[in-house]
């Protein structure tokens, strides 16, 4: 008598156990079967038999539970939110294409890093960019462990249970690396996406713009049985940690996710440069409309991986890939309005509130108009760029028919206007000159082409634009505080800089006023607030230095910033000696390579700006301001030194030469100063050389350059 046959009641501990393998294997081969290879092998009464009966077993011998068990296809939500999990290889975006001369201008910079001339071979391979949520699925020993989503790329969210649900993924893996990271794109087709809708409609329940913001929530849910009654499906096309190579080549490695069991997409191809890449680009797109999914573009891989190891990546984007994006999609709709928008840095964006029209499957009501020249007709240099038949620019009024696109299928813009439907008594829009949250004046530098508000911290606008930047996900992430608290928070007076957000707990934990009464809370969700804003007390410098919102310096600067100062005191105390823009303070910090003038003009006025500057020190005076992580330069002959390139190098470009000095931990500054290590020079090295020379300063050829740092 075999397992199967013996009633759950009589099954002793041992064969209950053999019993939970067999099921598992059986299960595991039958969605591989219907799901993946469109073969099923048993009926569909059959798996739902199998499936209760492991549930069953699971009930009565609840210790014998398997890890891979198929009931956490629909398991238990976690109790709050999801756990974070650190990637171990970052999730970084892609950089986008979206002119045809781009391809050609991609592939160049690509042979000019490594040194490629035109006539080199170099290979690509080009897919379809899936229009969904990135998932990062870590196998162990062929077993899948953990799930999870992108989050910022260095720390994502933990759906493992919600991930165990998705038909495509698979629960074991054979073959593989003992340690593999399989990364891809969670999606809905159409054709589930509009029956969920309407389920979700017939329901009462909320219905989803598109695609992909329902397979995202879906994935999101707290409860994995939602999850599991969502129609996901998962295309792999990438790999983050892995304890071996997959393949030696971008093409070879998909083939062989494939064989693992992973959906792949079957329009990937292998593209011999921009005219094939081109071609390729245009098959798919006139596929587009039947594909059954969405998809907003092509993505091109350099296929081999050896030189993907050679480019490696900037801050945020592999330098050996890129996305291709589709022309956006067009619709013609009423201007009903222009309202003015203030932003962080105080800068008045003028949005056209339109009658709500489709455009690439998404309801938009509003648009941005940029500034007022775009407004008027005109482009950052007074060109035109709307042209009516006489040349004439063409500006757009409230009540006009406007045409609507999506830039890269997420923006929407206003395209054109169309004179002939525009009303006869329609207005020219005059673009205000005091802000209208605050009543400031509202000046326009020359030069710019944005009007700002002067208002600074007493303008409510920038004061919350600036408190929401502070508690985003790339700064300070802060767990149950988005956009939505800060400004409830603001209006009752709870908040005004971002300071007083660590003073919440102290403040508002206890007497009259406690979060916990407030509509919409109660005390564990207080209590977690408080919690998660106290363990962001101990705050990275580069996500501090990014957190203050000063114009021009984003996440990258702020980045290159906290390498090159170190430390908070470091970093404050250079600026503050910058403060009449010239000394040493100040000429080192222009020559960071990547800080340009208008940037360190821009940090210098607002950290010397006596309230802006008393703002940023009551905040610090709450935190724990982390020193900035070295690089692995253990046994590095430049670590810690500056050096600067100048003149031609032979055997490598300038931009590898510049990564490989940084990967040991050098800093690399744009020009010569006292604080100059090594200067390597090359042929054709001018006054750099020259003021090297006068201060004393080492210079090294490319040669001796390689042979110190062990790479000739």
């Amino acid at each position: 008598m075999t397992a199967t046959e013996i009633s759950i009641e009589k099954l002793t501990i041992d064969e209950a156990r053999a019993e939970l393998e067999r099921l598992s294997g059986l299960l595991a081969e039958a969605n591989q079967a219907y799901h993946t290879d469109d073969a099923p092998e048993i009926s569909d009464a059959e798996y739902d038999r199998l499936k209760r009966r492991n549930a069953e077993i699971e009930a009565r011998f609840p210790d014998l539970k398997r890890e891979d068990s198929p009931s956490d296809q629909v398991g238990a939500a976690p109790a709050s939110g999801f756990d974070k999990i650190e990637h171990k290889v970052r999730m970084l975006s892609l950089s986008n294409l979206f002119e045809e001369e781009e391809v050609a201008e991609f592939d160049d910079r690509i042979r000019r890093y490594l040194g490629l001339s035109a006539e080199a071979e170099l290979v690509y391979t080009a897919e379809p960019k899936i229009d969904g949520l990135s998932l990062s699925l870590r196998y162990e020993n062929g077993r899948l462990i953990q799930a999870a989503t992108r989050g910022d790329g260095s720390v994502g969210e933990n759906v493992t249970a919600n991930a165990r649900t998705i038909a495509d993924i698979p629960q074991e893996i054979k073959g593989a690396p003992e340690v593999l990271e399989v990364r891809g794109e969670v999606y809905m087709s159409h054709e589930d996406f509009a029956a969920l809708n309407e389920r979700q409609e017939a329901a009462g329940g909320k219905t989803f713009a598109n695609p992909r913001n329902a397979a995202a929530g879906s994935l999101r849910q707290l409860d994995a049985k939602i999850t599991a009654a969502r129609p996901l499906r998962f295309f792999a096309y990438a790999w983050g940690d892995h304890s071996e190579p997959l393949a030696e080549t971008q093409m070879q490695s998909i083939e062989r996710l494939a064989a693992l069991g992973f959906q792949t997409n079957p329009l990937t191809q292998l593209c011999d440069g921009p005219s094939e890449m081109m071609a390729h680009y245009k098959a798919i797109e006139e596929q587009r409309a039947t594909l059954g999914y969405d998809i907003d573009g092509v993505v091109y891989k350099v296929n081999d991986l050896a030189l993907q190891h050679r480019l490696g990546f900037r801050s945020t984007t592999p330098r050996w890939a890129t996305a291709h994006k589709f022309p956006a999609e067009l619709a013609w709709t009423r201007l009903a309005g222009i309202d003015i928008q203030v932003g962080r840095t105080g800068a008045l964006s003028p949005v056209a509130r339109l009658e709500p029209v489709t455009v690439g499957g998404v309801v938009v009501s509003n648009a941005t108009l940029h500034n007022e020249d775009y407004i008027a007709g005109l482009g950052a240099k007074g060109e035109v760029i709307r042209p009516d038949e006489a040349g004439n620019p063409k500006d757009i009024r409230a009540g006009d028919w406007v045409q609507v696109y999506r830039a890269g299928d997420v923006i929407p813009k206003v395209a054109d206007v169309d004179l002939s439907k525009r009303p006869a008594d329609a207005e020219p829009y005059q673009f205000p000159h005091s802000c209208p949250e605050c009543g400031s004046e509202a000046i326009r530098e020359e030069g710019d082409a944005v009007r700002r508000c002067v208002g600074g911290l007493i303008c409510p606008a920038q004061a919350v634009e600036k408190m929401k930047h502070f508690v985003s996900r790339a700064v300070f992430d802060i767990e149950g505080m988005g956009a939505k608290q800060v400004e409830q928070f603001y209006r009752d007076g709870w908040i005004k800089e971002p300071a007083d957000i660590f003073t919440l707990r102290e403040n508002y934990s206890s007497g009259l006023q406690q979060l916990k009464n407030r509509e919409g809370w109660g005390e564990k969700s207080a209590n977690n607030l408080f919690d998660a804003i106290d363990e962001r007390r101990k705050i990275a410098l580069g996500r501090l230095i990014f957190g203050l919102g000063i114009r021009h310096v984003g996440e990258v600067v702020s980045n290159l910033l906290a390498r090159h100062y170190g430390t908070w005191s470091a970093f404050e105390t250079a600026v503050t000696e910058a403060a009449d823009f010239s000394g040493p303070a100040w000429e080192d910090l222009i020559g960071i390579d990547g800080v340009g003038e208008v940037l360190a003009q821009s940090l210098v006025s607002t950290m010397n700006q006596p309230a802006e500057r008393d703002s940023i020190d009551r905040l610090v005076a709450h935190l724990d301001v982390q020193e900035a992580a070295k690089p692995q330069t253990d046994g590095s002959p430049v670590a810690g030194k500056t050096v600067v390139f100048t003149g031609t190098l032979e055997r490598m470009t300038r931009a590898e030469a510049k990564a490989r000095a940084e990967a040991l931990g050098a800093k690399v500054s744009g020009s010569v100063s006292k604080k100059t290590d090594i200067l390597i020079a090359g042929p054709g090295a001018g006054s750099k050389e020259k003021k090297a020379q006068e201060l004393g300063i080492e210079i090294l050829d490319e040669d001796a350059w390689l042979d110190l740092i062990g790479q000739a």
